[in-house]
């Protein structure tokens, strides 16, 4: 059956989505969750912020005494309680993050004060409320914040940390078995023939699946014949997803659909409209999904990217697995033929607004792949986009 990017994406997504059981948990300390995929509640142990709490330095006073001068009574920084209360005609130099001492309403930014001794001069008015933040407007005692099935980043251990978390229940990582395929394939270790590759598609999905939150298998390489794929294959079928990288073509010695096929194999999918990685397979055997990547190193790395990823964060327990696409103006001119919506080797500018295609010889071009830090994502109904025009992009 042969997709468009976007069906064949929700299918993905669908079907794994509908199909996942919820992994096993597991306890681990919060600095080594990051990551991972939160598998319990997390609740707030009192009010955040603790009490009404300065968001500037300036002066604590009561809204209806400003514009005015003022008695300077103290002040009062963060970490310290300030014992007294603030009167009419009355105010407390107060610093960022300090509570807000009582009786007053509203914090006066110092750029907008004059000090003189133990008086200070307002010139303009604040309302009750402004410049403080009250007691429990981030998160009430008890409130949950955060839920089975968030990811934790940085935000979030430090959110861990925040409400006295030091440890935190996790989801398994899924395993994922790496299956490279071909007779022209050797080891990395191992000098090539002239007409053979070194294996450079294990090392590549195996980065690719434990950013996505798997735990990476790397099998031997499955030689062109029936017997070596076949063992191979079931081998890999012990983890809970495979990968298998080349032998999806149509050519006379690829041979992944047909032993996966004898094996029972429901296929969802075999070709999608992209470039590079048309020829993709997914489905299902045994009760686990698989992904047939073709065997170029561009192709097996952009439809892990938009696909296979999506598989392994939803596996991992996360409640979704959003394609990260942004806009950038493009700074050269990018013509295509119309018809499939490529992902093409691109740079993007530092600071996120511009990208522009890299050169490349196609999707065997490794270097090309190591010199991107994105891809251009174009659309399949167009046939050029002009310099400045804006564009998705994919990061890499």
């Amino acid at each position: 059956m042969i997709l468009s990017f976007p069906q064949a994406r929700a299918c993905v997504l669908r079907e794994v989505g509908s199909a996942r059981n919820v992994p096993a948990a597991e306890r681990v300390p919060a600095l080594e969750a990051a990551g991972r995929v939160l598998a319990e509640e997390i609740v707030a142990d009192r009010d955040y912020p603790p009490f009404p709490r300065s968001a500037r330095d300036g002066f604590a006073v009561r809204a209806a005494d400003v514009p005015g001068e003022l008695r300077v009574l103290g002040e009062v920084r963060a970490g310290e309680v300030y014992r007294g209360f603030v009167g009419p005609g009355e105010a407390v130099e107060i610093m960022t993050g300090a509570p807000l001492p009582e009786g007053a309403d509203a914090v006066v930014m110092v750029e907008h004060t004059e000090r003189d001794g133990n008086r200070v001069r307002v010139a303009r008015a604040v309302k009750s409320g402004e410049n403080f933040n009250p007691q429990g407007a981030e998160a009430r005692r008890n409130q949950v914040v955060l839920r089975p099935g968030d990811r934790l980043g940085f935000a979030e251990i430090a959110l861990l940390a925040m409400v006295g978390r030091e440890c935190a229940s996790v989801y398994r990582r899924p395993r994922v078995a790496i299956v490279p395929t071909g007779d022209e394939i050797v080891e990395a270790g191992q000098k090539p023939e002239p007409f053979q590759i070194r294996n450079s598609n294990a090392g590549s999905i195996s980065v690719q699946v434990a950013r996505a939150g798997g735990e990476p298998h790397v099998l031997p390489i499955a030689r062109d014949n029936y017997e070596s794929t076949r063992a191979l294959v079931a081998q890999g079928l012990e983890t809970d997803l495979l990968l298998l990288s080349g032998g999806v073509s149509a050519g006379k010695y690829d041979i992944v659909e047909r032993v996966l096929a004898d094996l029972g194999a429901e296929f969802f999918f075999d070709r999608v409209l992209i470039q590079p990685g048309q020829p993709l397979v997914f489905g299902k055997v045994r009760g686990k999904f698989f992904f047939g990547l073709p065997g170029n190193p561009g192709s097996t790395m952009v439809t892990f990217e938009v696909f296979a990823r999506a598989a392994v964060e939803l596996l991992s327990g996360a409640k979704e697995a959003p394609l990260p696409l942004l806009l950038a103006r493009l700074s050269k001119d990018v013509r295509q033929k119309p018809g499939l919506t490529r992902f093409l080797p691109a740079r993007l500018s530092a600071d996120g607004s511009t990208v522009a295609q890299e050169p490349w010889q196609g999707s065997g071009d490794v270097a090309a792949l190591a010199r991107a830090n994105a891809f251009l994502v174009t659309e399949p109904d167009r046939d050029s986009w002009a310099a400045g025009e804006l564009i998705r992009v994919l990061l890499k």
